[in-house]
């Protein structure tokens, strides 16, 4: 069922959705996925809040397969900004519909993110942290005056797969032993019931302990599998990848800068599955130096074409699993810049 709330709305069709004019234009469209993590004890205070806002229409879908026909419904009030309520993989899937489904034509809103699901690596470069209904409260405040000055252009990466006829948008993929990682904290230590960040912290220490003291066992995530990534113009690298990354983001993981000499739309960072090349990263992070200086099975380039292939090796863009299999490459390549809401962080 796809509900939406909005006060001042026209009548309602059998499944919920609001159809018919609105007294006034929403300055804010919202896009809740009530089943991402964070809205599962927050979304009754979100749609309170919309309640009490009438220049907010707010709308929810159930399952991700739903968000096309939301933005199609969205489209018809033409908000001033769209603000996108649940994780990474909710975001995904619509920047996804957005790029592919054209309801906006040649003018989308602009695009904020809420904190409201595991990681919110998305959310959390554009200035969103903390609580979300916070946030959304200075997204309602910045709608009120011209938005110029907050909005920021973020390249969006297309993925494609033998066979796919439409890309999948997103902004940041993990590769190699990045994706091992993040699929062993997602089905090992989130089902533990604790905090993200404690969460984070165990999968952290257990891949070290992989690495650097070399241990195998059934609760320490896998060993990462053998890569070939190509670069248009930038070569090949090939090995096993403690981390291979891919991002339009500014920041990546541990807040670390992305930056680099080149220009290109895609920004990659990949760590060779090696203990020195590890703590040489780790320490660059941690010294905000790790775009500044170069270090050795430390690479990062920024290029306008990644092609990925390996043995059955997953990749994760944006929470959606897909496979690499050699002969058989994912393919990725800047797509069409989106306007963002970047808050001050």
């Amino acid at each position: 069922m796809l509900k939406t709330h909005q006060p001042d709305a026209g009548p309602s069709k059998g499944d919920g959705t609001r159809v018919g004019a609105v007294s006034r234009r929403p300055r804010i469209a919202l896009l809740s996925n009530p089943k991402s993590t964070g809205n599962i004890a927050q979304l009754a205070r979100i749609r309170s809040y919309c309640a009490d806002h009438p220049d907010i229409f707010h709308y929810e879908v159930e399952r991700v397969d739903q968000v096309g026909e939301g933005l199609k419904t969205i489209a018809r009030v033409r908000p001033k900004m769209l603000v996108i309520n649940g994780g990474d993989g909710t975001v995904q899937a619509a920047l996804t519909e957005m790029y592919n489904g054209g309801h906006f034509g040649d003018t989308p809103p602009p695009v904020a993110v809420l904190p409201s699901g595991k990681t919110n690596l998305i959310a959390l470069d554009l200035g969103a942290h903390g609580d979300p209904i916070a946030s959304l409260e200075r997204l309602v405040a910045l709608a009120q005056h011209d938005l110029t000055e907050h909005l920021v252009a973020r390249e969006l990466i297309a993925l494609q797969t033998d066979g796919t006829a439409k890309p999948v948008i997103g902004m940041f993929l993990g590769g190699a032993g990045l994706a091992q990682t993040m699929l062993y904290c997602r089905n090992k230590i989130y089902p533990l019931g604790l905090p993200n960040s404690v969460s984070h912290v165990l999968t952290i220490l257990a891949v070290l302990l992989r690495i650097v003291f070399r241990l195998r066992a059934d609760f320490l995530p896998p060993v990462a599998p053998n890569l070939r990534v190509s670069m248009r113009s930038e070569g090949q690298l090939s090995g096993r990848f403690a981390i291979l990354a891919v991002t339009t983001l500014d920041k990546l993981l541990l807040n670390s800068e992305m930056g680099t000499t080149k220009r290109g739309g895609l920004k990659l960072l990949a760590i060779e599955e090696r203990p020195w090349s590890m703590l040489r990263a780790a320490f660059a992070t941690i010294l905000g130096k790790l775009s500044a200086v170069k270090l050795r099975g430390v690479h990062l380039q920024e290029t306008d074409e990644i092609n990925i292939e390996g043995d059955q090796s997953n990749v994760i863009l944006d929470g959606e699993t897909f496979s690499a299999r050699v002969g058989h490459p994912i393919r990725l390549t800047p797509a069409q810049p989106l306007s963002f809401v970047k808050l001050a962080a």
